[in-house]
């Protein structure tokens, strides 16, 4: 294997500078545990839920102390990871990383197979398409942690104002519904986009579009497939229209105001943001619901993905029995449910099929129960995508490629993707992948 591709987690450092359950306690023992001497285990997350479950692990395992380091988030923390894998020194136990990212390390063998501690006897208690992105050359390498079902949250109040009685089902339905919201006048739009590539790719995701096709180090990329170009072609018509705000960024104050104001009306999002968006629209309580991401034909029940995140044991790790054992109890055993008590979104079924989890409701989305409406999102995500290794730099490297479009109308989302193919061929290429 090319070094270039050994060294691959590395790049993402450059990528900065340039832009129900199972029995814990009786998998454990399978494991083979050690019991006989002192562990402590390192676990690096930006998920809070993560700690939730230490004290029930711990209990169950009093020769073990496990600590929950945040040791950045994202980027951050894949790069401190590389750092600590090539000084060979400081690697935790357990590392977070979003879906797309682990390509990045499982592909140069820098993360533990989970095969042989019996990962896959638990495949079928996750949705499909989030058993499919922990899963590289037909090995887990890691396990699902929280998940991000595309979904539309949608605030009935300001479409109904605007003459739309009932959220869109189609995307010709959403098309309509965004004239009408625009008409309304000064700042009011359907949602915003301010070049982001994941709002995009999840319609592209439910549409069957697969854009990057890996085969080990092999990567094509291509726009062109039926589900991408159509997802392409009718974004581009809301931009031609004005009729999506694309100078509000997500996580910005002018964001959180438009929820708040309902001047957006929507937002094309994970279902993760149940949990957020509570804290940063409060007077639009009561207003807000949750639909499924409008079909491309009606009739049809299709999704994608918009967020989420798997937990793995990097290949240098010290203590993997043990890590394993508190891998799987927290993300299937009985460590899981204290972090959906927490607020974490879970792929797995056993929570997913739950009468608790699909009977809860919340007076700021009207007592609706919404985790139906996002439990049936998560089993229809579409099996079969794939992310390239290097999404981690070509992620920010759209968002240089999209900025005329987005901040001047300079060219089209056609010819944007086409300069991020190049770009992402020709970078590919440059660190060893064989990329088309």
């Amino acid at each position: 294997m090319p070094k270039k591709i050994l060294a691959a987690a590395a790049i993402i450092a450059s990528a900065v500078a340039l832009s129900g359950c199972s029995d814990g306690g009786n998998a454990s023992a399978k494991s083979g545990v050690p019991t006989d001497k002192p562990i402590t285990l390192t676990v690096w997350s930006w998920d809070g839920t993560v700690k939730e479950a230490v004290t029930g692990f711990e209990k169950l395992h009093p020769n073990i102390t496990v600590n929950v380091v945040n040791a950045g988030s994202s980027t951050d923390e894949y790069t401190a990871l590389d750092n600590a894998i090539q000084a060979g020194s400081g690697v935790p136990d357990i590392a977070m990383f979003e879906y797309f990212s682990l390509p990045l390390f499982a592909i140069p063998g820098k993360l533990t197979d989970l095969s042989p501690y019996g990962a896959q006897d638990l495949a079928s208690d996750y949705v499909d398409a989030a058993w499919g992105n922990v899963t590289i050359d037909g090995k887990p390498y890691a396990l699902p942690s929280d998940y991000g079902p595309a979904a539309m949250f949608y605030n009935q109040s300001v479409l109904a104002q605007a003459g739309v009685p009932a959220p869109p089902t189609t995307w010709d339905e959403f098309y309509q519904a965004a004239k009408k919201v625009r008409a309304l006048g000064g700042d009011h739009y359907i949602t915003n986009d301010s070049a982001d590539i994941f709002l995009l790719m999840s319609l592209m995701w439910e549409g069957g579009g697969h854009p990057f096709k890996v085969n080990g180090t092999e990567v094509t990329i291509d726009f062109n497939d039926a589900g991408s170009s159509r997802a392409v072609a009718f974004w581009q018509k809301l931009l031609d229209e004005d009729l999506v705000n694309t100078k509000v960024t997500n996580w910005s104050d002018d964001w959180n105001r438009g929820l708040n104001e309902g001047t957006l009306a929507t937002q094309l999002i994970g279902g993760w943001f149940t949990s957020t968006l509570p804290e940063r629209a409060p007077d639009a309580a009561g207003n807000f619901r949750v639909a499924p991401l409008p079909q491309w034909e009606a009739g049809e029940k299709s999704g994608g993905e918009n967020g989420g995140s798997a937990m793995a044991i990097p290949a240098a790790a010290q203590n993997k029995e043990a890590a394993y054992a508190f891998l799987e109890y927290f993300t299937h055993g009985d460590g899981l449910q204290p972090r959906i008590d927490a607020g974490a979104f879970v792929p797995n079924l056993s929570n997913l099929n739950s009468e608790a989890f699909l009977s809860k409701t919340n007076p700021f989305f009207g007592d609706q129960k919404y985790n139906q409406v996002l439990a049936d999102a998560s089993k229809n995500v579409a099996t079969g995508w794939q992310y390239p290794p290097f999404f981690g730099w070509a992620r920010s490297s759209y968002e240089d490629v999209a900025a005329p479009l987005y901040d001047s109308r300079q060219g089209t989302l056609a010819e944007v993707l086409e300069t991020w193919k190049k770009r992402s061929i020709e970078y590919g290429n440059e660190q060893g992948f064989s990329v088309r």
